[in-house]
């Protein structure tokens, strides 16, 4: 069998390589031989992924999960130390045995990508190849310096990532969604439908849950926007949160849902679970995909029929993308006001388009007006979200659906983010405006005991 190292890194970190006539040196030693002025972090990432790259090349990667921990942590601290002696890097002590501990840490969880993971300022990771990384800091890619040792490798991360959450990536099943244990997105495709390789895109959930005074901070939309929304949510608003890949829906839609009441009942249902919902009395329900002979699988739908079994007061869908559309537009109609949703779609009128032809994925024998009466009778607000070009995500309108006339869905805007050029580093210029149109539901929240100030939706007045 292959030793876990290889070549001369073997021989300088097996004990058992070492001529007996020279005596063995403490890892203390060995540190301390090497004592010069303490070097800078970010140095000390730069060497960490140095390390990587050589422990990829002399390690038996086949053998890191069939050895015992212990045994590992050795091989790791032995090679590490030997590194660090022959490179003359000024660590001391407490700052080795850090070190170590990172690279064993890294060896043990996703590999390469490890330092990315823990990067607070990457939202993206993209594997393009075992050879080609790139990462999205501030909503702009940049390529990286991170690689694994040959196609193996990655698919054997990828097999590590999926099979965590009890699903499965091979030949006959080459497509997968799945999550990290932080909730982190995943989705990874390998051959034969991915021609060079797996192709590997991680959404990177940010450690601290964003919130509504967050999205302030940051300019997703204005503070007399916000007072709107979480007085909506109060007021068991329906709505759907609509937008582009990385436009910020899922954010959006665990901001909303902390205006929440604690006293409710949520069931969330999505394909990978990813929701950050602050609440306690929460239940998760996941989609399943079909086992290897294609049965077993449950869809969103079945999980939507089954969450009103179970006692909902609101049903929040991470994506709606299918026949489940017609599901959930029942539930809304039948007692759960103030369910939310997220669609893909480039503008509201667009997210009530897609939605009647998700309806009409149910197969039932329904008119087009009918579907048309079931959204205006379900939806009250659509929430139109855009990342920008210059990588800003905002809140680019707030609609109201207001009903039917005739055989067309009616809505108004209330809010809109209007741009006004880009500066010369690229930034989007641009304000938030009131239309002057005052929301129809502002009567049903006046009866709650919400009122609204008229300059929050006075269009001469700045937001």
């Amino acid at each position: 069998m292959k030793p876990i190292i290889s070549g001369r890194w073997r021989r300088a970190v097996e004990p058992d390589a070492t001529p007996a006539s020279e005596p063995v040196p403490s890892r203390s030693e060995e540190i301390a031989s090497v004592a010069v002025p303490k070097v800078s972090r970010p140095a000390l990432i730069d060497e960490k992924v140095k390390l990587h790259a050589k422990i990829i090349d002399e390690f038996n990667l086949a053998l890191l999960d069939k050895i015992p921990a212990d045994e590992l942590n050795r091989h790791v601290r032995n090679f590490v130390s030997e590194y660090v002696k022959t490179e003359r890097i000024p660590l001391n002590q407490t700052e080795f045995e850090t070190f170590a501990d990172e690279v064993f840490d890294e060896m043990v969880g996703l590999g390469p990508i490890e330092p990315l993971l823990k990067d607070p300022t990457i939202s993206d990771i993209l594997i393009n190849s075992h050879e080609s990384v790139y990462v999205e800091r501030g909503g702009q890619l940049e390529p990286t310096t991170v690689r694994f040792k040959d196609e193996a490798h990655l698919l054997r991360i990828v097999t590590k990532i999926v099979a965590k959450v009890g699903r499965r990536v091979d030949e006959s099943s080459p497509m997968v969604d799945a999550r990290l244990p932080d909730g982190s997105r995943v989705n990874a495709a390998i051959r034969p439908v991915a021609v060079d390789g797996p192709q590997v895109s991680i959404r990177k959930f940010s450690k601290r849950p964003f919130s509504m005074d967050r999205l302030i901070e940051v300019g997703a939309l204005r503070p007399s926007i916000a007072e709107v929304l979480k007085a909506a949510v109060h007021g068991r608003v329906s709505m759907i949160v609509s937008g582009g890949t990385g436009s910020g829906k899922t954010t959006m839609l665990n901001v909303l849902s902390t205006f929440i009441s604690p006293k409710e009942r949520l069931i969330t249902i999505e394909d990978a679970a990813e929701l950050q919902l602050q609440q306690h009395h929460v239940s998760r329900l996941e989609t399943r995909p079909p086992n290897a002979e294609g049965k077993g699988e449950i869809r969103q739908r079945e999980l939507v029929k089954n969450a009103l079994r179970m006692r909902p007061d609101r049903i929040i869908i991470g994506e709606v993308r299918g026949e489940e559309a017609f599901d959930m537009l029942q539930a809304m109609n039948t007692g759960h006001e103030g369910s939310m949703t997220t669609i893909h779609a480039n503008t509201p009128r667009d997210a009530i388009r897609r939605l009647e032809q998700m309806v009409g994925m149910s197969g039932l024998p329904m008119s087009l007006n009918s579907i048309r009466t079931q959204i205006a009778s379900a939806i009250q607000v659509v929430i139109q979200l855009q990342r920008l070009s210059d990588g800003t995500r905002r809140m680019v309108s707030l609609s109201e659906v207001t009903g039917m006339e005739g055989d067309v869905v009616q809505m108004q805007e209330i809010f809109r983010f209007a741009r006004e050029g880009v500066d010369s580093n690229g930034t989007v210029l641009g304000s938030f405006r009131a239309t002057g149109i005052r929301p129809k539901f502002c009567t049903d929240l006046k009866l709650r005991g919400v009122d609204f100030s008229a300059s929050y939706f006075d269009p001469t007045v700045a937001l």
